[in-house]
């Protein structure tokens, strides 16, 4: 498992909040699509009322990733999301349950991504400090503990959505003033009547943003519903595909926090402990 993982589960953050699939998988290349120029400002501002209210997330996910230069070589995991925002904690938990690469058949796959307070890690004579991710391979039974941010001022857990927003932006989360820093956002035309359903964002990178060596643009889709981020497509600077889509999602309803707990078994090996600034040289 490489650290690179982060940027990938990132991008599950970003869409945690997540009300429904967009209609269609297609990946749409950007010379095709359709910009209108009238305001996104309304849309980003009714967008952050409504991830504001959000308390708690599960669903089913699917995440593909594709690569165009190697024969357009895909990969597709299946899975569970669970979110939980409480006053003094924020928890996420990914369990991918199955895989399916190129034309071969699906198979199951076991992957568990946890993001929680270092607090709650147990281990000998070790301390953990701020925000960790917790990565279980169980096809190598290999576990990383990754740190992922530093305790805050207050001494508080880093909210999981703050945290992504400091590799990608959060559409509905992230400051209306700071999108439009990093990027030119347009909204884009919705032709049939099932992608009528969603409103779609374009978001391009600008020439001076942070995220000018990762990607190129990032698509989202909203649910008009309930004003919530459907689905994402990011293009990386080499021109691959990351596309994050969910399923039978359940919002602000009770989660039992057990779900956050996990055990490592006993033929796995020791975790390999990553500490903020040994990752940020990876």
């Amino acid at each position: 498992m490489k650290i690179d993982i982060i940027a990938r589960i990132t991008l599950i953050l970003l869409c945690v909040t997540s009300t429904g699939c967009a209609s269609g998988s297609a990946i749409i290349p950007d010379a095709q699509k359709e910009h209108k120029t009238e305001p996104v400002d309304k849309i980003l501002e009714q967008l952050n009322k409504s991830t504001i209210e959000l308390k708690s997330y599960q669903g089913q996910i699917e995440y593909k990733f594709v690569q165009p230069s190697l024969f357009d070589s895909q990969d597709l995991k299946k899975g569970t999301l669970y979110y939980i925002k409480e006053a003094n904690e924020s928890k996420l938990r990914v369990n991918f349950l199955t895989r399916k690469q190129d034309e071969e058949e699906e198979q199951k796959y076991l992957e568990e991504y946890i993001v929680l307070d270092g607090a709650l890690l147990n281990y000998p004579d070790k301390r953990f400090e701020g925000t960790w991710l917790v990565c279980i391979d169980y096809q190598i039974e290999e576990v990383k503990y990754i740190q992922l941010a530093m305790p805050n001022d207050s001494n508080k857990p880093v909210d999981v959505f703050e945290l992504a927003g400091s590799n990608l932006p959060i559409v509905g989360f992230t400051k209306i003033e700071d999108l439009k820093e990093q990027f030119e956002v347009s909204l884009v035309e919705q032709k049939t009547k099932e992608s009528r359903e969603f409103i779609q964002l374009h978001l391009k990178v600008k020439p001076n943003s942070i995220y000018r060596d990762d990607y190129t643009h990032i698509d989202f889709w909203i649910d008009k519903k309930l004003y919530l981020p459907a689905k994402i497509i990011a293009q990386t600077t080499e021109k691959d595909f990351y596309e994050i889509k969910f399923l039978k999602p359940r919002i602000n309803k009770k989660i039992d926090k057990k779900i956050f707990d996990f055990k490592i078994p006993k033929d796995f090996s020791e975790p390999e402990i990553i500490p903020l600034e040994e990752k940020d040289k990876q």
